[in-house]
């Protein structure tokens, strides 16, 4: 299952990578790369991925921007660029990608699970990359939109995520990171070593341990006829709500409200993982019916942020100093000259226990 292991907050910033800069970031990751899972595996690729102050740090050592939301993006580009003609070789394949590329992300892993030969059942890949991305814009509602969803997974079926999310409202972006490991869920506290730079007050957490009840009650509720739900809503508007709600009639009728409880009343969700999966359900729809939960069955969701802390590492657009080119070209050389040692050492060892076998034999 999962296991949603961080989350980063950066500013906004435009622009991008500068192409002399990101094609030595293509090539300096590639190598970085092939010496994680040449002394580690592949599988430890994807924990340090997950990791989301290695990963900031990752992307320092590349030369971008410490504290630009462009690090995110830029890191992932330069990883999918680099490591997939090494696809083969490595194990690792990754998928999606900012705007546009991240909506590609399910066809993309079909792809790669048809042209490798992998077992069908890692087709559930498929299905993780969609409630990932469910989880952190519509039962995690922090005010983040996402924008960007790169998945990595390898042969032995291991993954990891990183997506991104804008505030347009505060100029913020926020990175969260899943690791495929030793979770049961995906909707019941799956966040953990979260770090952020602020936090967000309005916030509706669904998958916090204090909404586990809240979580229940929308199960039963959307089991229900959608017209008695609407007539629920309809008498909701009529009461005066807590404070703390910030509600407005808006708040309890989103557009596409009837078809999303069309669609739940005829599919009939199990879990909340269910409910996550039906297309059109948005973070508007979600909070409605859970205000009117709570209203209904006198439950109450979680409202904190799990943003806990904050952290930074060094940077690049001349800050702690420009990206000095030479040593950088060095820096990419000198390791790309280890791992070729290190390919003809293991070629030579193959070789011999090859040679060994015949003996044997």
């Amino acid at each position: 299952m999962a296991k949603r292991t961080g989350l980063a907050e950066l500013p906004l910033h435009g622009g991008h990578a500068p192409r002399w800069l990101f094609s030595r970031m293509v090539r300096l990751s590639k190598a970085l790369v092939e010496v994680i899972v040449y002394e580690f595996g592949p599988e430890e690729f994807l924990r340090r991925m997950a990791d989301p102050h290695w990963f900031q740090a990752f992307g320092c050592v590349l030369g971008f921007d410490w504290h630009s939301s462009g690090l995110t993006t830029t890191v992932c580009g330069a990883l999918k660029e680099a490591l997939t003609p090494m696809a083969n070789d490595l194990g690792i394949f990754v998928c999606g990608g900012k705007a546009r590329a991240s909506r590609r992300t399910p066809q993309e892993i079909e792809s790669w699970l048809e042209k490798k030969g992998l077992p069908s059942d890692y087709k559930v890949l498929v299905d993780y990359s969609r409630l990932v991305a469910k989880v952190d814009n519509t039962a995690l509602q922090d005010g983040y939109q996402l924008y960007h969803h790169t998945f990595f997974f390898t042969k032995k079926g291991a993954w990891s995520v990183v997506q991104q999310g804008m505030n347009q409202e505060t100029a913020y972006a926020r990175r969260y990171h899943w690791l495929g490991e030793e979770v049961k869920s995906f909707v019941n506290e799956p966040h953990s070593g979260i770090a952020s730079q602020r936090r967000e007050k309005k916030v509706l957490n669904l998958v916090a341990k204090d909404s586990s009840e809240v979580r229940k009650v929308l199960i039963n509720l959307l089991k229900e006829p959608p017209e008695k739900i609407l007539k629920e809503i309809n008498s909701a508007k009529k009461l005066v709500f807590p404070a703390r709600h910030r509600l407005s009639e808006k708040d309890l009728s989103p557009r596409g409200l009837n078809k999303v409880l069309l669609k739940t009343y005829e599919r009939q969700p199990n879990s909340f993982e269910d409910l996550l999966k039906i297309e059109g359900l948005g973070p508007k729809s979600l909070r409605a019916l859970t205000l009117v939960s709570e209203l209904i069955y006198d439950v109450s969701a979680s409202r904190e942020d799990p943003a806990k802390y904050s952290f930074a590492h060094g940077g690049k657009d001349g800050i702690p100093f420009p990206v000095d080119t030479k040593i950088y070209d060095k820096t990419i050389n000198y390791i790309e000259e280890l791992l070729k040692t290190a390919r003809i050492e293991y070629s030579e060892k193959n070789k011999a226990f090859k040679r060994l076998r015949k003996i044997f034999n």
